[in-house]
């Protein structure tokens, strides 16, 4: 049977959770789970967060699955709703929205949810230099004061554009932009409004911007979100294991080509191993010549399981890999487990050889390899 394997470790997320939880002792955190929970499956990761005081999710199909399986915690919208019928099934579901701008602001005012609704609590964006979402200086004044006067209680919230990049000169700016706002909401609408800056890079990064939320998101998942830091350096567990199997051996020739546009060369005899794995299943089609995968030796003496460090070699299929097991011992078995990202290589340094972030490859896998929890 072709095996292609995606095993997910809960503890390994309750454990990063508590990371965040020592980073950030006073401020309440919000856990992303949106995009299935980072590609890792809600239903698997919600029951390891419990300790988390809510979720954020972007879809509202994602609000209502994540309450449909019992988190009975805050529920927050963190693009809002889309229409005044989602904003009007917020609040009968009760759930905690983004306002980022003057529709959905229209759709709060003119509906406004029960005093002891959950929704009477707004996220309200502010554009600190992002420039996606939010409002600017002079309508978020506005808005949150018309929010206040209709008895909404405000998050005033923004988004780092270079928080993973501690020196971008940026991250500054909106560091000082938030928290002169902030003091101006308080100082002249409620001293009750509270502060949500930070997201995974944030809370590492700018320990003293923390304020009442954090929105951790990767880190929970056990990636890095800096770029100076490893998930190591971080003490992260990753959550995830993609693995396959050696589903058959090959021993090409030196001047042989392998795979489509025969871009690798072998340069002498080599032993290769296909894996029953490719870019149909979530492992990135392009890949320089750096990355590599783990090979498990199960049939050592002392019963340890070994793993050999294996280069990729060719292109990457829709359906399989070929690797160059020239490192590992001659007895390798067919069947062999294969782990493509995990402890190691961590999904950090397959995304770097992918030319790309570990948010997409965990986001991107696709439905076709087998799931399971440890």
């Amino acid at each position: 049977m072709r095996t292609a394997t995606i095993t997910i470790n809960p503890d390994a997320l309750t454990h990063n959770l508590m990371q965040v939880k020592k980073i950030v002792p006073t401020a309440k955190v919000l856990a992303m789970v949106k995009a299935n929970a980072y590609g890792h499956g809600v239903a698997v990761v919600l029951p390891a967060l419990q300790q988390a005081d809510g979720i954020g999710v972007a879809t509202f199909d994602e609000a209502l699955e994540a309450r449909q399986l019992g988190w009975d915690k805050t529920i927050g919208l963190v693009e809002g709703v889309f229409s005044v019928d989602e904003w009007q099934q917020a609040i009968d579901q009760s759930f905690s929205c983004v306002i980022h701008h003057r529709p959905q602001l229209d759709w709060a005012l003119e509906n406004v949810p029960s005093a002891n609704s959950p929704t009477r609590l707004v996220w309200l964006k502010y554009n600190t230099g992002m420039n996606r979402l939010g409002f600017n200086d002079e309508n978020v004044i506005q808005a949150a004061n018309q929010l206040h006067a209709a008895g909404y209680q405000l998050i005033l919230t923004t988004h780092f554009a270079n928080a993973d990049d501690r020196d971008h000169p940026l991250n500054a700016i909106q560091i000082q932009r938030f928290a002169d706002m902030l003091t101006v909401l308080r100082d002249n609408i409620s001293p009750d409004i509270r502060g949500s800056l930070c997201n995974s890079a944030g809370l590492v990064n700018f320990t003293d911007s923390h304020y009442d939320w954090v929105r951790p998101g990767i880190m929970l998942y056990g990636s890095s979100p800096v770029n100076t830091k490893s998930a190591y350096d971080l003490n992260l567990q990753p959550a995830m294991d993609f693995s396959a199997q050696i589903m058959a051996f090959q021993t090409v020739k030196a001047g042989d080509a392998i795979g489509y546009g025969s871009r690798w060369i072998a340069q002498q005899d080599t032993r290769t191993a296909l894996i029953s794995i490719g870019y149909g299943d979530g492992y990135p089609r392009v890949i320089n010549d750096d990355s590599y995968v783990s090979v498990i030796d199960a049939n050592t003496d002392d019963g340890n399981n070994q793993s050999y460090p294996c280069p990729v070699r060719g292109r990457v299929a829709m359906d399989m890999i070929v690797i160059d097991i020239s490192a590992a011992p001659e007895n390798i078995a067919l069947n062999s487990k294969v782990v493509l990202w995990g402890s190691a290589p961590h999904v950090d340094e397959v995304a770097a050889h992918a030319g790309t972030i570990g948010y997409e490859l965990l986001c991107r896998l696709s439905a076709r390899p087998e799931r399971k929890q440890v």
